[in-house]
């Protein structure tokens, strides 16, 4: 006989109910995931572009899997802003560890330096109590020189993270699948940039 379900009922009621205080979560790290070390300055300017987040789970609170079929929303568990502002603010944040360069967040940048754009569809955002968290993630660069040539790239990365039954346990999941996937965008970018081959 499995606790799982036990669990997660204890999660969703706690979830439910009306007395428990409301929380708020965010996907941004106080401090960069261990093992991430600021890169040296890239030879372009970095842009993140706005994310694209599920319907299913772009929601002021927390949605978490219940069953195959189902899922379920937890009023009193929020973000602290709109999901995909989260997504996209985590992911920036990594990516300028990993580059050395601030996103320059749709200001102007240097027309005699390259940029580089980061595009996000995020096409699996799964918190599964007791289990995991399962990023699915659709990227593409877009490399633009100071001459206005344009190169195009598109990957696709696929993250699990395990996960306790606890709601906190589930965000910092998530915490660090956005970190294995700007590794592996910033791997790429730096590769692809100079010529090598490009998804890993």
């Amino acid at each position: 006989m499995t606790l799982r379900p036990f669990l997660l009922a204890g999660v969703l009621a706690l979830g439910a109910c009306g007395s428990v205080p409301t929380s708020y979560y965010t996907l941004i790290p106080s401090e960069p995931q261990a093992g991430t070390s600021a890169g040296q300055p890239s030879g372009f300017q970095l842009q993140v572009m706005p994310v694209r987040i599920p319907v299913q789970v772009d929601q002021p609170s927390l949605v978490v899997r219940q069953s195959d079929g189902q899922l379920a929303i937890l009023e009193s568990a929020l973000w602290a802003a709109p999901l995909a502002d989260e997504f996209h603010d985590a992911l920036a944040a990594e990516l300028e560890q990993r580059f050395g360069v601030r996103d320059l967040a749709g200001l102007p940048g240097d027309p005699d330096r390259p940029l580089l754009n980061v595009r996000t569809d995020v096409r699996r955002f799964e918190s599964l109590p007791g289990r995991h968290a399962v990023l699915d993630v659709v990227w593409s660069l877009e490399l633009a020189s100071s001459r206005g040539e344009r190169r195009t790239l598109t990957c696709a990365t696929v993250v699990q993270e395990r996960a306790s039954t606890e709601l906190p346990s589930l965000v910092l999941a998530h915490q660090r699948a956005i970190s294995t996937l700007a590794e592996q965008i910033s791997t790429t970018a730096r590769r692809w940039a100079t010529g090598a081959a490009g998804c890993p």
